[in-house]
């Protein structure tokens, strides 16, 4: 676990201290809460020592189809392999995914299938209070500032952290105000390291390639191993105050707590016949164990978190001007991907640009596919 100030030097010269510093109690409130009143993972690692997307591909099919980078055009046409959700429709369970500007899980190419699946954050707060909560709810922050929608909320360089910690207060208060909260389990988690430092050694025996992908050369990785250390909160009143989940239980020897696991433990929890999707979804460790050491649901759990600390880094530039970083270019490749490719997005050059162009998109798709899935349930009617 050695380089890491060396790998950022070599990046940009003064970059070494700051791969080696962390938020405390004081500058994340929310998370920090929300680790201390519930459990924390000590060795919940990525799926794989790659960037944010393929990570992400995990966390919705427990592969990243041999890709191993945020390539834009790869993005925009999509991961093909199948995903949680639509293993979970096909088990008779419910889904949705509530997301902000535009939600990155539409790179799976199969859940582009489904617009009456996706929703506004607001409407998951509306759902909360209603009772109306589907069985899986995939939760999106935003990606872009945009003048519309307010800041970026997903605590990703150069966005604050406030802003991302305003958004899972949103999203824990709504949930521990509604009907629901006895019966829930929210899980907040990143989807890599950022290349800060960590002592912890990442995961390298006995890691399954998930379906026989290898990545193109130079690398041809083979997937045959996990990725570093991430932050993974588990959220419910059936966990333990204070608990902190260290060795995994199986089901192999070798077995690691990483995105995977989300697929495995719903699989087990409500036992799910279409899943494992493949070789590292029934080798990923579970977590159900962490829901079943109380007899019933506490009634200690705070109604509201802390408010998050106004900012203390001054903005070097306009929030709106700020330039695309590579995963809003994925972002906003794949917008243009759902409209037919008929943009030219190399003149987009801000994030209000982008954000909103990806809005816009989306917007078109969504009422395009929903007009025609309509008409064919009426033509089949």
């Amino acid at each position: 676990m050695n380089g890491f100030v060396a790998d950022a030097e070599s990046i940009q010269s003064g970059w070494g201290p700051e791969v080696m510093a962390c938020f405390n109690y004081t500058s994340l409130p929310v998370l920090s809460t929300l680790a201390l009143e519930f459990g924390v993972f000590d060795k919940w690692f990525s799926s794989l020592p790659g960037p944010t997307e393929p990570n992400r591909a995990f966390l919705h099919s427990c592969s990243s189809a041999g890709f191993i980078d945020n390539n834009e055009f790869e993005l925009g046409e999509g991961y093909p392999q199948r995903t949680l959700q639509v293993a979970l429709s096909d088990a008779g369970y419910s889904w949705k995914v509530y997301y902000d500007v535009f939600p990155s899980a539409l790179f799976m190419r199969q859940l582009r299938l489904y617009p009456f699946h996706f929703h506004g954050t607001d409407q998951f707060v509306s759902d909360c209070k209603s009772g109306n909560l589907p069985t899986y709810s995939f939760l999106e922050p935003s990606y872009f500032s945009v003048p519309t929608t307010g800041p970026a909320s997903d605590q990703h360089p150069s966005h604050n952290v406030e802003d991302g910690e305003k958004y899972i207060k949103k999203i824990y208060e709504a949930l521990r105000a509604s009907p629901l909260w006895s019966k829930s389990a929210l899980i907040v988690t990143y989807d890599e390291h950022g290349g800060f430092y960590d002592h912890v050694p990442t995961p390298l025996d006995n890691v399954p390639n998930p379906d026989g992908s290898v990545s193109p050369p130079p690398y041809n990785f083979k997937f045959d191993r996990l990725g570093i250390r991430i932050p993974t909160v588990v959220v419910s009143p059936w966990v333990q105050k204070g608990l902190v989940v260290h060795e995994p239980q199986g089901p192999f020897p070798s077995s690691q707590y990483e995105h995977c696991s989300v697929a495995a433990t719903l699989r087990k929890v409500l036992n799910v016949t279409t899943l494992p999707l493949n070789k590292r979804d029934a080798w990923a460790a579970t977590f159900e164990q962490v829901f079943t050491t109380l007899t019933s649901p506490r009634q200690d759990c705070p109604m509201t978190l802390p408010n998050p600390p106004l900012p203390t880094l001054p903005h070097k530039r306009n929030l709106y001007d700020k330039p695309l970083n590579d995963l809003q270019l994925g972002l906003v490749e794949t917008a243009n991907y759902l409209a037919g490719k008929q943009h030219d997005v190399s003149m987009l050059k801000t994030e209000q640009e982008g954000g909103q162009f990806a809005m816009e998109r989306l917007e078109e798709y969504f009422r395009t596919k929903k007009e025609a899935l309509r008409g064919t349930i009426r033509n089949q009617a």
